[in-house]
């Protein structure tokens, strides 16, 4: 039932997504799957296998719900076949809520009140609008009692009883919500809180269509009510959701309808309108933070997937006024060579004994990079830094790292733990320095929601938000591939198939028997057995092992038909990759497929197999734009509007994309422009890292902030 559920909605064959669903209840992760199980998923990307994967839960916990919400209502006597065929075929987890609102057991109300005091019978009879010859006082005395003692609270009590019976009413509550959603308005004014900075100055007086808002916008308007600064409430034209209630609840013109009247409008004023508006409120925040994480997370998977920088032996400098700004050289692999702290910015200017200092680290260290940090005081120090490679006639490329983040990871357990003898700046410095080195196994040991690439992040529901980015990091690592003689224990640990106890166990490992010469060895780790062992292996490579196969991506299970391959091409697997194999397999064998029944096994893993033969272990991150070095523009004030110049994808957000151009604040490139066809989103045009051509379109030096086009003009 579920699987053809997916299979429609995916438009995936059945047999696939019933095999699919198998394998991720076996346990098996999804870039294990994604990888190494195409033949069984048709080859199902890993984003696509999450989306599946997520769905199914979101299925799975329906239908848990809805077995709950039969038993429940059950066990009060009150579940007929038509409500039961209902909640059945109920197709969200609202509209199960709504059939099961009526039911459900509620704190004391004045309606649960009113029932205690024997008053049901009586709204019942309000509610028939049968005629009667007395009055509704008339009606009304037969109920007072010991609990009830005037007919006016007896007529309130009844009238309290169907307020609340229509507020429950799930298909009138289903309608009103869509009303509203289609014809409700986002109004948001001034709080008495003073907003000293006008942060918040485009909301004072503020109104859009709740169909029509965009995401940024809840997040903001969001933002400001949670800081006090802004009113924010949802309005509505009600006539015609009166009438619409009027219309369902009044039969005919009869002694009932004018109380049945005043009931439906307090009905609608005390109980739906407040509950429709927090359910308008919850929608468009869970809309615009699911777009959020969306966007936070391809964001993130851009900057993991930065290149590396290969050969790179760094002077890595994190900038800073009064204490200086901190220098980690570090040689080509990361290791620290040496450290110390220059005083080039204010209030010291030490430019020649920054000179000296750094020319002595390029000569003793044979330098050829410099990355400054991103922060404050790096536009001063860049300026010395240019003017040192320039005056020393130097072959030396220099760069500006965003350091959002380094700060966080500096002073945490985890670099205590891999530093322990140095201090929190001099570990910021290398940091910086190993990011232009290896992004991806620096980027992992900093929480993501601090590297600098999401919107409004701090105020979005963490669950999700940490589920989504560490599905993307472990996404980009398996994509990737680790080193398994060099990855740290946080590398190591988003590999698939192992936590961080393994992680840490498979580091212990290295450092007590010496480095990996071959993957089988890892079955020897402390608590990684047989299924661990099939998720992680392939995604871990051994460089200079005593199994060539071991620095690719083949998995271990496939090294028999790879050899078989070889073996009937006449080629013997090398460092360097045989890209001759697709030629000596077309002569042999033209249809590829002939092949693969030939081996015994499947032809999309038979492609991969050829791939990595072809070129072992490719690094995908090859592909992403190659890192910036050096800059033109030094400062604001060398900024002018009409200014052509290169920059580079910061973070990418709704509204549009923030660029560094080499200045210590980033430009803004909105959405309209970005391009000149219109877009929906601007990640559909650029991505974090991407290297563009801009133009400055405005300058506003106070609020220090630049606008810029990627249209010119």
């Amino acid at each position: 039932m579920l699987s053809e559920k997916i299979s429609k909605e995916f438009n995936i064959p059945l047999k696939q997504v019933e095999a699919t669903v198998n394998l991720i209840d076996d346990g098996n992760t999804i870039p294990f799957i994604a990888r190494y199980r195409k033949e069984v998923t048709g080859g199902l990307t890993d984003i696509q296998l999450r989306d599946l994967d997520e769905r199914l839960t979101y299925l799975r916990n329906l239908e848990a719900r809805k077995e709950e919400v039969i038993r429940l209502i059950d066990e009060q006597g009150k579940l007929t076949p038509e409500l039961q065929e209902k909640i059945e075929k109920a197709e969200v987890l609202q509209r199960v809520e709504d059939l099961y609102k009526p039911f459900k057991q509620k704190r004391a109300t004045r309606a649960t009140k009113a029932k205690e005091k024997g008053l049901e019978p009586l709204a019942v009879i309000f509610l028939e609008q049968e005629n009667h010859s007395e009055t509704i006082k008339e009606i009304a005395a037969p109920f007072i009692n010991e609990k009830v003692e005037t007919i006016g609270e007896a007529i309130q009590g009844a009238c309290d009883i169907i307020a609340e019976i229509i507020a429950d009413d799930p298909e009138l509550t289903a309608k009103i919500r869509n009303f509203t959603a289609s014809k409700g308005i986002i109004l948001t004014s001034q709080a008495n809180e003073i907003d000293e900075k006008q942060v918040y100055e485009l909301y004072y007086d503020f109104n859009e269509p709740i169909f029509k808002i965009p995401n940024h916008r809840i997040l903001a308007v969001n933002r400001g009510e949670k800081e006090k600064k802004l009113k924010v409430k949802v309005e509505i034209d009600t006539p015609p959701i009166i009438s619409t209630i009027k219309n369902t609840y009044i039969k005919n013109q009869s002694i009932f309808t004018e109380i049945l009247e005043n009931t439906i409008d307090d009905s609608y004023k005390r109980l739906i309108s407040p509950s429709i508006e927090r359910e308008m409120r919850s929608m468009l925040t869970e809309r615009a933070e699911s777009d959020a994480i969306k966007v936070f997370a391809l964001n993130t998977e851009k900057l993991l997937m930065t290149p590396p920088v290969k050969g790179a032996r760094i002077i890595s400098i994190d900038p800073g006024y009064r204490t200086g700004c901190k220098v980690a050289v570090l040689d080509d692999t990361g290791k620290l060579l040496d450290h110390t702290t220059i005083y080039p910015t204010k209030p010291k200017e030490d430019i020649v004994g920054t000179e000296r200092v750094l020319l002595g680290y390029v000569k003793k260290h044979n330098v050829n990079v410099i990355v400054i940090g991103n922060g404050t005081a790096s536009r001063e120090t860049e300026e010395v830094v240019a003017d040192f490679i320039s005056k020393n006639n130097l072959d030396i490329k220099y760069t500006i790292v965003n350091e959002a983040g380094a700060s966080v990871y500096s002073a945490s357990e985890l670099a205590s733990k891999e530093y322990p003898d140095l201090d929190v700046t001099t570990r910021g410095a290398m940091s910086l320095g190993r990011r232009l080195q290896d992004p991806l196994s620096e980027l992992v040991k900093i929480s993501t929601k601090s590297i600098g690439v999401g919107q409004y992040q701090h105020d979005l529901t963490q669950t999700p938000l940490n589920t989504a980015l560490t599905n993307v990091v472990e996404n980009v690592v398996n994509r990737v591939g680790v080193d398994l003689n060099t990855a740290s224990p946080s590398l190591l640990s988003y590999v698939s198939g192992i936590n961080s106890t393994i992680a840490k166990n498979i580091v212990a490992f290295r450092e007590e028997n010496g480095i990996f010469t071959d993957r089988k060895q890892l079955k020897k780790v402390s608590k990684l057995g047989d299924k661990a062992f099939l998720q992680c292996a392939g995604f871990l490579r051994i460089s200079e092992g005593k199994e060539i196969l071991d620095s690719t991506c083949v998995h271990p299970e496939s090294y028999k038909v790879a050899k078989e391959l070889l073996k009937l091409t006449e080629l013997t697997l090398v460092n360097g990759g045989n890209p001759e194999i697709e030629t000596k397999i077309e002569e042999k064998f033209p249809k590829l497929a002939d092949l693969a029944t030939q081996l015994d096994v499947g032809l999309p893993t038979l492609q991969d197999i050829i791939s990595e033969i072809k070129k072992p272990a490719r690094d995908p991150r090859e592909d992403a734009p190659p890192v910036i070095f050096s800059r033109e523009v030094k400062s604001f004030e060398d900024l002018t509007v009409g200014m052509e110049l290169t920059g580079t994808v910061r973070n990418v957000v709704d509204f549009g994309a923030f660029v560094d151009i080499g200045v210590k604040q980033d430009g803004l490139v909105h959405i309209s422009k970005i391009a000149k066809k219109f877009i929906k989103h601007p990640s559909e045009m650029v991505s974090v890292g991407d290297n563009v051509k801009v133009w400055i379109t405005n300058i506003d030096k106070e609020r220090g902030k630049i606008g810029l086009s990627m249209i010119k003009n």
